[in-house]
């Protein structure tokens, strides 16, 4: 059974919350700066990370499982619902809808996590991309079950990537994020900026959070096996927007940041 949806909103409403929030979107921002006139997705409980894109977006859906239930998005006064409750496994969405997908509280919890996948690569447009966020299994944020990360299994790098090359994603970009401790004291805006420019300095294999973006490739479908490693910085370092349109970056030769 999942975190009930009314849980993870208290979450996103308090200052580990905004902490969580701030920081993850400082590195979406930089991965896609811009999504002008493109469809996404978000997976979970991502509407606290669509918030910011969905001026700019072309549309922006918050599509949450039934076994933990929604609440309505956005929540100001007057504006249309774009939130969705249904089967875990099951979009109501047709094929090849979405150009960007996000994907938060998703995987830790899931029944099926190759179905679940699958399904995301299903409702994803071809060369579209997939950000999974996910609980570190090397993170602190991972052993304290007062935060919604704290629930389910937390994930390595390589667990990730198998998942998602199993699930015929290439995983493109790595990256880490929320290295303040889980505790309301170390949250705060300036301590918890602090604690994210001293963990990626100093101990950037700790981040309490592991990010990784991907790409739904159709052209070629890579037999299954170990994967070919695409070098490329990390998703805070992204020089422009991930684009699913036919703009093309050299990625091959960028340095790996781990």
């Amino acid at each position: 059974m999942r975190t009930e949806a009314t849980e993870i909103d208290r979450f996103y409403r308090s200052p580990r919350g905004e902490a969580a929030r701030t920081m993850v979107h400082r590195r979406l921002e930089a991965l896609w700066p811009d999504v002008k006139g493109l469809d996404m997705l978000g997976y979970g409980f991502a509407s606290p990370y669509l918030e910011p894109f969905r001026e700019q977006a072309r549309r922006a859906v918050a599509f949450m499982p039934s076994t933990q239930g929604a609440i309505a998005w956005p929540d100001r006064h007057g504006e249309r619902c774009a939130s969705a409750l249904g089967e875990e496994t099951r979009l109501p969405f047709a094929e090849a809808m979405f150009d960007r997908i996000i994907a938060v509280h998703a995987l830790e919890e899931a029944g099926d996590l190759q179905r679940l996948l699958r399904e995301l690569w299903r409702v994803l447009a071809p060369e579209g991309r997939l950000v999974i966020v996910a609980a570190h299994r090397s993170g602190a944020w991972a052993r304290v079950d007062a935060t919604p990360f704290g629930h389910g299994r937390p994930f390595s790098r390589g667990q990730l990537g198998r998942l998602l090359t199993g699930a015929l994603f290439e995983p493109v970009a790595w990256a880490r994020a929320l290295y303040a401790p889980p505790w309301s004291m170390f949250c705060g805006p300036r301590v918890s900026d602090l604690f994210e420019s001293a963990g990626e300095r100093l101990w950037p294999g700790f981040g309490g959070l592991i990010l990784v973006e991907a790409v739904k490739h159709v052209g070629a479908v890579r037999p299954s096996g170990t994967p070919v490693p695409v070098r490329r910085k990390a998703l805070d370092a992204a020089a422009g927007a991930a684009l699913s349109r036919p703009q093309t970056r050299s990625i091959a030769t960028a340095k790996d940041t781990r």
